[in-house]
């Protein structure tokens, strides 16, 4: 009756973005939600900034194939699924995720769309629901599944406050200062412990 709730970049995968803007060279690409608060902000600014250097889905694509997921993080998945029901909640686009996924065992992701059009101009998204990883987990409750959630950035903390249990996973300082209640955890050993010990007290 327990349902581990993660997020994706920054916690089993590298940050996408901020891969893109390593290897386009645009620093104003690295902000992530780590950074920004309001998604619709980031994700506006990220689409104008794409159309002005002539950018669109194919080049994004491209340097996602290359990455991989981050050390250790798909024997943590396995070792996850051993004990608990895994979904990995993210406001990436299947367009982004699903080429991880596969090198993941394709887990259940569930996430966003973006709207491209012919030429892979990416010209808007579409939000698979708003609030979608906190009316997830709220959905998985109303099930009568208990939730353990675990991310590492502003937009994870409405998802692991919903949740029964939720835990910090590799965070920036400021999201650490803003939201004390949720223990933080360094590496996917401590990171397991945190779920084990949870998974006890709920």
């Amino acid at each position: 009756m327990l349902i581990a709730a993660l997020d994706l970049e920054g916690v089993l995968v590298p940050e996408i973005w901020i891969e893109f803007s390593k290897r386009t060279g645009i620093p104003e690409l690295s902000r992530t939600t780590r950074d920004e608060p309001d998604y619709d902000k980031l994700m506006r600014g990220r689409l104008a900034i794409l159309q002005q250097h002539r950018l669109g889905l194919p080049d994004i694509q491209e340097v996602i194939g290359a990455m991989a997921p981050l050390p250790g993080a798909r024997e943590f998945l396995d070792w996850l699924r051993e004990r608990f029901q895994v979904v990995i909640l993210s406001d990436t686009f299947y367009e982004f995720g699903m080429p991880l996924m596969r090198q993941l065992g394709y887990p259940t992701l569930l996430c966003h769309k973006l709207e491209v059009d012919e030429t892979g101009v990416v010209r808007d998204y579409t939000l698979r629901q708003r609030e979608a990883k906190r009316e997830s987990v709220r959905a998985f409750k109303a099930l009568n599944f208990k939730v353990i959630a675990a991310g590492d950035s502003y937009n994870d903390t409405a998802m692991l406050a919903e949740a029964q249990a939720g835990i910090l996973f590799r965070p920036p300082q400021n999201v650490i200062d803003e939201f004390p209640q949720f223990p933080v955890t360094r590496g996917y050993e401590e990171l397991g412990a945190a779920f084990l010990a949870a998974a006890a007290r709920i």
